[in-house]
């Protein structure tokens, strides 16, 4: 039995599913994974329904030949509604065994304010995980080479949205030395 069957990839469109994809192409490879990519169509009225739709199907339909062009076997999806619901539900409809993300790697405040879609799928879910931050272009000026990869809990990962170690201080150790029985 394969570890990773199903990987669920949710894109949006931006330069953070490439980094993505260049993960889950190599973990596709070594287990042989079906690769499902989602894209949520969010929309509010239902004028922008319609385009919203439309918009998601080209995102699928853009990065859909380039992993069959690998000789990958790949499912697409348009959900509609709230992106990390809608993430989770097919994930548990689809019995996936692994659900891929990029994050854009936002800072601490702008998470708060306006919350984070990995953040919300890591809560609501007990599939595993892999969350890949993109480098910005700064980044890559300073060290060329591929998107970081990362997974939840390590310090430049999903828990660390600013980057560098940079917490907010909910899972940072105590200063005071280890707590008793630990």
């Amino acid at each position: 039995m394969a570890l990773y069957r199903r990987i669920l990839v949710p894109l949006d469109g931006s330069p953070v599913d490439d980094a993505v994809l260049t993960h889950v192409t190599q973990l596709a490879e070594a287990f042989h994974s079906e690769v499902i990519l989602l894209r949520v169509a969010h929309f509010h009225t239902r004028d922008t329904m319609t385009h919203e739709v439309e918009d998601a199907q080209a995102v699928l339909d853009r990065v859909r030949p380039r992993l069959e062009g690998r000789g990958f076997v790949v499912r697409t999806l348009v959900g509609r509604g709230e992106p990390a619901e809608d993430t989770v539900e097919q994930a548990e409809a689809l019995d996936v065994d692994l659900i891929a993300m990029g994050t854009h790697g936002h800072g601490a405040l702008k998470r708060v304010v306006l919350g984070s879609f990995a953040e919300k799928v890591r809560h609501a879910t007990d599939v595993p995980l892999l969350l890949v931050k993109a480098k910005s272009a700064t980044d890559a000026a300073a060290e060329p080479g591929e998107a970081d990869g990362t997974v939840a809990g390590d310090p430049g990962g999903a828990d660390d949205p600013g980057g560098a170690g940079e917490r907010d201080g909910a899972d940072q150790p105590d200063s005071r030395g280890p707590k008793a029985g630990a």
